[in-house]
């Protein structure tokens, strides 16, 4: 039995897009499959007592920092978590927010998303990049395994951190199994798009493609409101098309699932991914999805979605008119998504995390 710590201080309820389901939906997940060790989940005073599962063998340790105030939050990580995990008599401690305490008592194991903060400065504040450049750069060299969510953040992490592979894992994430159930039986003409509105998101193009003709899709964006909100506000305004797009902010999961259910298609024209989340969603709802040609979303949906140049404005609408009008392609692909989506499962992604802290722990994998 191993006494497993979760740093789950990061966490802003609503507030980190993509790391936030990955966490609530590995938390249970683990508490799914496993009944033996036990699991100290520290949070802050921002995240409800529904993150940590009620089974015996998980214990909620809330903290005294509130994560929206950043400078108090890793201060409290790098000071106070350590002293936290000694009294827990923490044996490894998981990091699923980059950052790691560095004094931690422990062996410790970090998640990497993406390293967008450098293949992409540009996309961040520049008060921002000293807090990305230090605090990650140490948790990759203090932690004894990294997990990567795709191959490409993996080549990412040892391009840039000079890290061997072999203290690597790619750990995909899961799909929600309530996505290949839903009423899919009467759904509306929406062009739906589930992604925070930053830079990066490309959702300005997005746009303008859609805004080439009149077209009977509605838009909609759901998701956080970002860096480059304002902007695209301004860019809807501009254009004319104030009737047609819906900016919804960020959505409760059953709400964005009900979107799931209406929509007719799917497109995401983000320039760069860590993993790709939404697409991976899409599908596995049978959605008929377009996705930008980038070499994690490849990974994500295989030959289950239509690919096209994020760059290329002209192809974005091209794809955009063959999502919404070519009905063998859409037939094709409703059919596809599914499928594909089945090889992800929180299952598997909590058994190979599993895996891994028992490795850097010094104990042989679970292998039940």
């Amino acid at each position: 039995m191993a006494r497993i710590g979760i740093n789950a201080l990061y966490l802003i309820p609503g507030g980190v897009g993509g790391t936030e389901i990955y966490l609530r939906e590995l938390l249970a997940a683990l508490a799914g499959i496993d009944h033996t060790n036990e699991y100290f989940v520290f949070t802050n005073s921002e995240t409800g007592s529904e993150l940590v599962p009620t089974q015996t063998n998980f214990h909620a340790r809330p903290q005294a920092v509130r994560a929206r105030f950043r400078p108090a939050r890793i201060l409290w990580e790098q000071t106070v978590l350590p002293v936290e995990a000694v009294r827990c008599g923490l044996e490894v401690m998981l990091n699923p927010g980059f950052t790691a305490p560095l004094a931690a008592p422990c062996p410790v194991v970090t998640v990497f998303h993406d390293l967008q903060y450098k293949r992409h400065p540009e996309h961040f504040r520049w008060f921002d990049l000293p807090f990305w450049r230090v605090l990650l750069w140490a948790a990759a060299h203090r932690s004894r395994r990294l997990i990567a969510i795709s191959e490409a953040t993996r080549a990412d992490v040892v391009r840039y951190y000079h890290l061997a592979d072999s203290r690597i894992a790619v750990i995909p994430f899961g799909v929600a199994p309530q996505l290949f159930t839903l009423d899919r039986e009467h759904t509306e003409p929406i062009l739906l798009c589930v992604s925070t509105l930053h830079p990066h998101k490309n959702l300005e193009r997005l746009i303008r493609a859609y805004a080439r003709k009149t077209r009977v899709h509605k838009l909609v964006l759901a998701g956080m409101r970002g860096f480059r909100a304002a902007a695209i506000e301004e860019s809807i305004a501009r254009l004319g098309i104030q009737d047609s797009v819906r900016i919804t902010g960020w959505l409760p999961r059953s709400e964005l699932y009900a979107l799931f259910a209406r929509a007719r298609a799917f497109v995401y024209p983000s320039t760069f991914e860590g993993f790709g989340m939404p697409v991976l969603e899409a599908l596995a709802a049978g959605i008929p999805t377009a996705c930008s040609e980038i070499a994690p979303l490849r990974e994500v949906a295989g030959n289950a979605a239509l690919f096209f140049d994020p760059l290329d404005e002209d192809a974005i609408a091209l794809a955009l008119d063959r999502i919404m009008e070519d009905e063998a392609l859409r037939t094709e692909l409703g059919k596809a998504g599914p499928e594909r989506a089945r090889l992800f499962t929180w299952e598997i992604t909590a058994r190979r995390t599993l895996d891994v802290l028992l490795e850097a722990r010094g104990l042989p994998p679970d292998r039940r």
